[in-house]
């Protein structure tokens, strides 16, 4: 669960003032969208075969054995390697040492954290609710302020920055959970993973934003979700398979959680018949935290700024964590 942008991983094949071939990239695989082609020019680099490049911009969402290819082939001269998504567990059993990768960290951070705020404020105002079920006046009234409230975000990246920054108006009670102890400067408290159990039983609100690693895939097991408070809104807007679904489903039916805003689901899609969708405290939205017109001028924005870091010889944005996967 790093912070957005960590630019010190500067291995072999970090960014050298001597350098040659520095404004030397190439972009692949074939078919890649033209805008993302001149993002890399508007970077300042020259586009040019990969068996002549130094940077590679690979803009396949799910295909590691073509990028393991060109890495075997040119893994030599190849010294940086930018792949746009947050996510990049399809990638992660090509990462090395030997060069240097960046990935789509931060990039996304805003609309997702938007997505997460108007997901937990639906859900404290009881919108899935009153849209399921029968008229107010069979009813009654429910919700509940988001103003004070105790709210647990698992993970320190970009997103949990921009979330805390746009929840901070209802001055709530903010703890985040994260894989090191350094304290995010935003919240009002810090802890680590292993302290997670402990601070889940008083939250009002819990927001999944963390990277998908072996330690957090089905984090939010039947175990975890027992935890949680009757009345707890848990949103998840970082990958379905932190939550584990079955368990999900049985909390939300017994009234055991207060109610779950999924942006995310494992698995993904979801299909129409699932008991998800029936649920009257279920709120689903199908991936749609960053839509392609949400990224395209964010996405853009960050390959033409660290062309032109790359080329300048500075730190990049998003760097990877290897030995992390993230």
């Amino acid at each position: 669960m790093a912070s957005e942008d960590t630019p010190d991983h500067r291995p072999a094949g970090a960014p050298d003032a001597a350098a040659p071939r520095r404004g030397l990239l190439a972009v692949g695989p074939p078919g890649t969208p033209d805008w993302l082609v001149d993002a890399v020019r508007d970077g300042g680099a020259t586009v040019v075969p990969v068996d002549r490049a130094e940077g590679l911009l690979w803009a396949h969402p799910d295909d590691p054995d073509g990028l393991g290819q060109v890495v075997a082939v040119h893994g030599d001269s190849l010294r940086w390697i930018q792949l746009p998504w947050a996510g990049i567990e399809p990638y992660v059993r090509v990462l090395d040492h030997d060069r240097l990768w960046t990935c789509g960290k931060g990039v996304y951070a805003e609309p997702v954290a938007e997505l997460a705020l108007t997901l937990a404020l639906a859900g404290f105002r009881g919108l899935p609710t009153y849209l399921h079920d029968a008229p107010l006046t069979e009813r009654g009234t429910i919700g509940r302020n988001l103003h004070g409230a105790s709210i647990v975000i698992v993970g320190a990246g970009g997103i949990t920055d921009s979330f805390l920054r746009l929840v901070a108006p209802f001055a709530p009670d903010t703890t985040v959970v994260r894989r090191r102890p350094e304290p995010h400067p935003a919240a009002t408290r810090t802890v680590t993973l292993a302290e997670l159990d402990e601070v889940l039983v008083d939250a009002d609100l819990v927001v999944v934003a963390c990277a998908l690693t072996p330690a957090t895939k089905g984090l939010f097991d039947a175990s975890r979700l027992r935890r949680l408070r009757s009345d707890c809104w848990l949103v998840n807007v970082a990958r379905g398979a932190h939550v584990v679904t079955d368990d999900l489903v049985d909390a939300l039916r017994e009234g055991s959680l207060g109610g779950a805003g999924l942006d995310v689901t494992d698995p993904e899609p979801l299909p129409v018949d699932h008991p998800l969708w029936s649920l009257p405290t279920c709120m689903i939205t199908p991936h749609v935290g960053n839509t392609a017109t949400m990224a395209r001028p964010l996405l853009a924005e960050r390959i033409r700024t660290n062309v032109d870091r790359w080329i300048r010889g500075e730190p990049l944005l998003g760097a990877v964590d290897v030995d992390a996967g993230y």
